[in-house]
């Protein structure tokens, strides 16, 4: 009885399922059927021999093979309705890592921010001519700065000169002069120059060295300073007195510590003994104050580097860096109240702030040229005499770079 599987047979082109019972029983060749299979053997190999025909493909093999495509991939179900779709795989987050590039953008806009205003501040400033010509000192190792507050009122109202208590005097002079001496190695040294040194100014005879600035302008104190010292002023750094109190007001006051109070009424000046902040006018008055002091210039000097190094302190401390308004205003204060020499770029601002702000700290020699007479007759009035042989010795020290020999000289 055919089964219901042998009529799909031809379509899946299965051989019949041979039938035990008609299959044929195993028996042996007899001789002369293997004869005939002999001679057929021979004569397909004689064939073989001759020129090969390709024999004709079977049946099977023409038929187009079908790829198997393979498992296919199962459709996932719809979601619900009103149910969340299946979850999917989502990219992993990694806060740490997100963290350190915020951080790394933050820092990158904190050092063009802290770059990028000086830069563009100092390119507002001024600079003025301040190298004589001619023949000059051999340049000692580090670097000199000759820092110069004149006495100018140019830029102030009537009003301002009465307020700041400057007087209305004709001309320039120079009220301050310090020589900020930055050695290859060790600690820096801020000397302070009395105003009233009698020397050698050239081609103007003997005088006051603040009189140099009002015969010549800076070249001329330059050449001055040179001459009575035998270094080399690599650069130069001048303030006058309005630019003085916008430094100072730019950075939030500063603190100045008088051993006693003082009442002076040609600088305005009345404060009280001890450590205290002042603005910007009250401590132009306490730099520029002498008349109330025994000690005349020689007293003055000493607060004016007081009075410089706190500025420093405050223009480097970190209450100025991180705080946006008060670091731009410093900036822009200082390139509109400072001239310099076109050599002295804000690289070298930098250079002097720090050097300051190590010597506010303790970390520097503060010091007056050696004085002998601080109350000399000369054809210029009352004048200061330097010292015979500790200012050459002094001045020695600093062209062989040797800070450390300045601290002799120090209380002198």
């Amino acid at each position: 009885m055919p089964r219901d599987s042998d009529d799909l047979d031809w379509l899946y082109r299965r051989e019949p399922t041979p039938d035990p019972a008609r299959q044929e029983e195993t028996r042996a060749m007899s001789e002369a059927e293997m004869a005939e299979l002999q001679r057929l053997q021979d004569e397909g190999a004689a064939r073989g021999r001759g020129h090969h025909q390709p024999a004709a493909a079977a049946p099977e093999a023409r038929q187009q093979v079908r790829r198997d495509p393979g498992p296919v991939r199962p459709v996932p179900p719809p979601p619900p309705p009103g149910g969340r779709p299946p979850a999917t795989h989502r990219r992993r987050r990694h806060p740490v890592r997100r963290f350190f590039a915020t951080l790394g953008v933050l820092l990158l806009a904190l050092a063009v921010w802290l770059v990028g205003v000086p830069v563009y501040a100092w390119s507002a400033g001024d600079d003025v001519d301040a190298f004589p010509d001619g023949e000059r000192p051999a340049g000692q190792p580090g670097s000199l700065f000759l820092l110069v507050g004149s006495d100018s009122r140019e830029g102030l109202s009537e009003e301002q000169q009465d307020q700041l208590g400057t007087g209305s005097v004709e001309g320039q002079r120079t009220d301050t002069m310090m020589l900020l001496y930055l050695p290859p190695s060790g600690r820096p040294a801020l000397v302070s120059i009395p105003r009233d040194s009698y020397v050698p100014i050239p081609g103007n005879g003997s005088n006051k060295i603040n009189a140099a600035y009002a015969f010549g302008g800076a070249p001329l104190l330059t050449e001055t300073v040179e001459q009575s010292t035998g270094l080399r002023v690599d650069g130069y750094v001048e303030v006058g007195f309005g630019g003085f109190v916008q430094v100072i007001d730019a950075v939030g006051g500063v603190e100045i510590c008088p051993e006693e109070a003082i009442s002076d009424a040609d600088s305005h000046l009345d404060i009280e003994a001890g450590c205290q902040q002042v603005d910007g006018t009250t401590a132009l008055g306490y730099a520029r104050m002498r008349k109330a002091d025994a000690r005349g210039d020689l007293g003055r000097v000493e607060r004016q580097r007081e009075v410089m190094a706190a500025i420093a302190d405050k223009a480097v401390s970190p209450a100025t860096v991180v705080n946006p308004v008060r670091y731009w205003r410093l900036n822009m204060a200082a390139s509109q109240a400072l001239s310099t020499d076109p050599g002295t770029g804000v690289v070298d601002a930098g250079r002097l702030a720090l050097a300051m702000g190590r010597i506010a700290g303790g970390d520097g020699v503060t010091l007056t040229v050696p004085v002998g007479n601080p109350n000399a007759s000369t054809p210029a009035g009352s004048a200061v005499l330097w010292h015979e042989t500790d200012a050459p010795a002094m001045f020695d020290a600093i062209s062989r770079g040797d800070t450390e020999a300045l601290a002799q000289y120090a209380d002198r």
